[in-house]
């Protein structure tokens, strides 16, 4: 029996069937053609087998089996030869669409979140020497976006040797469908991650964004580098929907939070806080002085309620929330507190953050309603106070009813190696 990865085909590479075939048959033809080159058919045997069992042309999160495959062995000439033969044409007819210089056995036509219909995942070897990948993706010959070229400093001298492996999936837990590729340089691999934004339907741009401070320490840490050893070391392999504890699934999530951060720039802290009514704790993941994440636990998955949320510039002092009261208050102001926002948020079926009320208050005159405190407007400023809902003016009790009592900031007070303890007690 030959063991290959098989993935179910409602929303992957359509081409996926076609290497496990030919992945077959090549362990009794020993033919193959790797795109650009030819080499010994021993290497070139080998390097499909290790690209098939990485995990490495899959797309949805979880969503792939492996099945035990008949011997190759099994068919006859004409039936491995016509595996082969097709799978030529197939790579000629990808090279013929998108151009020679397409890296045809990585090229695939996708469904991801962020896009309501399939798209093309186009990658491009490099031009010149020390050059990354140029990466688009493409849908009914339109480029939808390109990905940022991304390749180590320590590696810009090297020439590119292959694109190794390419993986769809959610791998920080906000239900996009991120990329994940694995490259070699000379003899050094490497991974990228490009986190997706954007829900499909929607007018909102939808794009990716490159992790480099997470690439590179999946880089160092991950060993070997895999796509299968990736899941592995962020969640034990578990996609979302699948932890059995709160606690599991926070380690995954604060793991994930402390490689993206760039430590030059940030002092990451956690903590476990309670802001709504359950005994299910949340979990804080902040950049001291300049954004915070919050999450929940809900039934086996992860939900995020802030995904690094800014503060500390431009009016807005933070975050706060009334502990077991499902009530989360953020403050901002123009005109150095001439106009006050106050937003008043809360969870909604253990899954998002929702706003509950946004109060406009102006703590001046604004005779000319123009929205701004002009120079003959300021002697108003400190004796004077409206607020606003939706434009409808309220009144100061209606505006107080919304407060929940006492207010902590959201921030950290544990490190990664605290937090850790904690979970594991």
């Amino acid at each position: 029996m030959v063991k290959a990865v098989i993935w179910k085909r409602s929303c992957y590479g359509k081409r996926i069937s076609a290497l496990a075939v030919l992945t077959a048959a090549l362990s009794v033809a020993g033919i193959l053609t790797a795109c650009g080159s030819e080499e010994e058919p021993e290497k070139e045997r080998k390097d499909v087998v290790d690209q098939m069992n990485q995990q490495g042309q899959s797309i949805e999160d979880g969503d792939y089996r492996e099945e035990e495959q008949p011997d190759a062995g099994g068919q006859d000439a004409d039936s491995e030869s016509e595996s082969v033969e097709s799978f030529r044409e197939d790579l000629d007819q990808i090279k013929e669409q998108f151009g020679e210089n397409c890296i045809a056995e990585q090229t695939f036509e996708v469904e991801l979140s962020e896009y309501p219909e399939p798209v093309w995942f186009v990658p491009r070897s490099p031009a010149q020497t020390g050059q990354g990948l140029e990466i688009e993706i493409i849908q009914n010959g339109e480029v939808l976006t390109e990905l940022d070229v991304y390749l180590p400093d320590a590696l810009a001298g090297e020439n590119f040797t292959s694109l190794d492996a390419v993986s769809f999936y959610d791998m920080d837990f906000d239900n996009c469908t991120d990329i994940v590729l694995i490259e070699t340089y000379g003899n050094s691999s490497f991974a990228a991650v490009y986190y997706g934004v954007g829900d499909a339907g929607t007018d909102d741009p939808r794009y990716f964004v490159l992790q480099k401070p997470l690439s590179k320490a999946l880089s160092e840490q991950v060993n070997p580098l895999t796509i299968t050893e990736i899941r592995n070391f962020i969640s034990g392999g578990k996609r979302n929907g699948e932890f059995d504890s709160y606690q599991e699934a926070y380690v995954a999530m604060a793991r994930l939070c402390d490689m993206e951060a760039e430590e030059q720039f940030y002092d990451m802290a956690y903590d476990l806080i309670y802001v709504d009514e359950d005994d299910i704790p949340e979990l804080v993941a902040c950049h001291q002085g300049y954004s915070v994440g919050l999450y929940t636990y809900w039934d086996g998955a992860i939900y995020t309620l802030m995904n690094d949320w800014g503060y500390g510039a431009m009016g807005n002092a933070g975050y706060a929330y009334a502990p077991r009261r499902n009530n989360v208050v953020n403050d901002n102001n123009d005109y150095a507190g001439a106009i006050l926002y106050t937003t008043y948020m809360a969870v909604s079926n253990h899954q998002s953050l929702d706003v509950v009320a946004c109060i406009e208050t102006y703590n001046f005159d604004d005779v000319n309603k123009n929205g701004y405190p002009d120079e003959d407007e300021l002697d108003s400023m400190g004796v004077y106070g409206v607020s606003y809902i939706d434009g409808v003016e309220i009144s100061a009790e209606e505006a107080a009813s919304y407060r929940a009592g006492e207010y902590e900031f959201i921030e950290g007070s544990m490190t990664l190696a605290e937090l850790l303890a904690a979970l594991s007690n």
